[in-house]
């Protein structure tokens, strides 16, 4: 089971300065670095979360998740065009897949995934969408199809909206923003924390 505070952070200096706030799990998403910095970034970050005893997830980048002896992948639908999906699961590692409708969904469970996650489910700043918010009923609706397997909710989500994605359904409320882009990061991760625990299992 995932915990359900679940930090997105692009960097291994990002989870340096918020692992010490509660954080649990963290995926590792890197866009447009060169590639021995990825790996540079990749190595470093798992380090700090095996030290705090948090779990790391990295993000696309699974030959540099395997090679590095990471062991847990999020892919979107795009990347498992590419993936190498024997290999990642020879490798021993767990994987989370993104879903936006029916259709993805279909794809993401033939994967066997370790995860699923739905977005957005409210509107997002961080990147141009090409589908519409969910909203958090949608999250109950694939909690039915999927079953056991953890479902992460993502996509605009704050810490005043957290605890009612949670309640919708969700098994994890994924954040970015709402910490990254606040005032006080590190306050806000903590009360994350606070708002959330009383869902880990």
């Amino acid at each position: 089971m995932l915990d359900p505070f679940y930090l997105i952070v692009d960097s291994a200096a990002w989870i340096a300065r918020l692992l010490p706030s509660g954080v649990r799990l963290v995926q590792l998403r890197i866009k447009d670095l060169p590639g021995a910095r990825v790996r540079s970034e990749i190595i470093e970050a798992k380090a700090l979360c095996a030290g705090a005893g948090a779990q790391l997830v990295v993000n696309d980048y699974w030959q540099e998740a395997i090679d590095t002896g990471c062991d847990f992948i999020h892919l979107g639908q795009t990347d498992l065009d590419s993936a190498d999906l024997a290999a990642i699961r020879r490798a021993g590692l767990k994987l989370g897949v993104s879903t936006h409708d029916e259709t993805e969904l279909f794809r993401a469970l033939e994967t066997q995934p370790d995860y699923i996650a739905l977005g957005p489910i409210y509107p997002t700043i961080l990147k141009a969408m090409a589908f519409a918010p969910q909203g958090p009923p949608r999250l109950a609706e694939w909690k039915e199809k999927i079953g056991k397997i953890p479902l992460v909710a993502i996509g605009g989500i704050t810490l005043e909206r957290a605890v009612g994605v949670l309640k919708a359904g969700a098994d994890s409320a994924a954040v970015v923003t709402d910490i990254t882009r606040n005032a006080h990061p590190e306050q806000r991760a903590q009360d994350w924390v606070k708002a959330t625990r009383r869902f880990a299992v």
